[in-house]
């Protein structure tokens, strides 16, 4: 009888549970950041390819419009 008064009270497993849940707690509050951040980071750089593929060289190192034909 004493060693089930013992596993009722033993309370281990229980701080056992709630460090997992605060560590899968914490872990889905992650994925949710790196999920929004991903995007706009991916928006961002998408942004800056956009813009750096309009911009002009000076000193006339674009490609020709029309490169001549070859023999």
């Amino acid at each position: 009888m004493n060693t089930v008064a013992r596993f009722v009270n033993d309370e281990s497993g229980a701080t056992a549970i709630e460090y997992g849940l605060i560590a899968a707690l914490i872990a889905v509050a992650i994925i949710v950041a790196a999920t929004a951040l991903g995007g706009n980071l991916s928006n961002l750089f998408q942004g800056i390819s956009n813009r750096l593929g309009t911009v002009a060289v000076p000193g006339g190192a674009a490609p020709p419009a029309n490169p001549p034909a070859t023999p």
